[in-house]
């Protein structure tokens, strides 16, 4: 009786688990992401041929892809896109404005202390954490192999 219940089960668990294709899955997130790229290069080309400055063309490429993003987790159609580009909509720069927002939105009802201000950052603050952990790691072991003279 009780592997008859593990058989059940054991079947069961292949009906409810998801199948993931990964070439299907790279190819998602590749054509999310390039589409992402190209929209931000159709930005930068636009500003450069307004005779903007390389570093101006940046900034704005990036806070109007920031913008984008923020817009489209407000009217929640940024989290289908994310569904289905996977890493390809999660790692560039919209991918982390989203992340910041989401949370923002989604605990406005609580309050702008204890709601947005406390909530915020509960998914991009372990990025934050630790990238600025991992920075300053890495310059100093920096630091010291140029102190002992390994590299110079």
């Amino acid at each position: 009786m009780d592997e008859k219940k593990q058989q059940q089960y054991g079947e069961y668990v292949k009906q409810v688990t998801p199948t993931h294709s990964l070439p299907l899955n790279m190819l998602k997130a590749f054509i999310v992401g390039g589409i992402i790229c190209v929209i931000g290069q159709f930005i930068l080309n636009f500003c450069e041929g307004r005779g903007m400055e390389k570093d101006i063309c940046g900034a704005w490429t990036s806070l109007i892809l920031i913008l984008v993003s923020i817009i489209l987790t407000g009217f929640n159609i940024y989290p289908s896109i994310a569904k289905f580009g996977g890493a390809g909509a999660l790692v560039p720069i919209t991918g982390f404005a989203n992340s910041v927002a989401a949370p923002a939105i989604e605990f406005k009802k609580e309050g702008q202390v204890f709601g947005v201000g406390c909530k915020i950052f509960t998914i991009a603050g372990p990025v934050i954490l630790y990238g600025i952990f991992t920075s300053w790691l890495l310059g100093l072991i920096y630091y010291l192999l140029q102190w002992t003279g390994v590299i110079s």
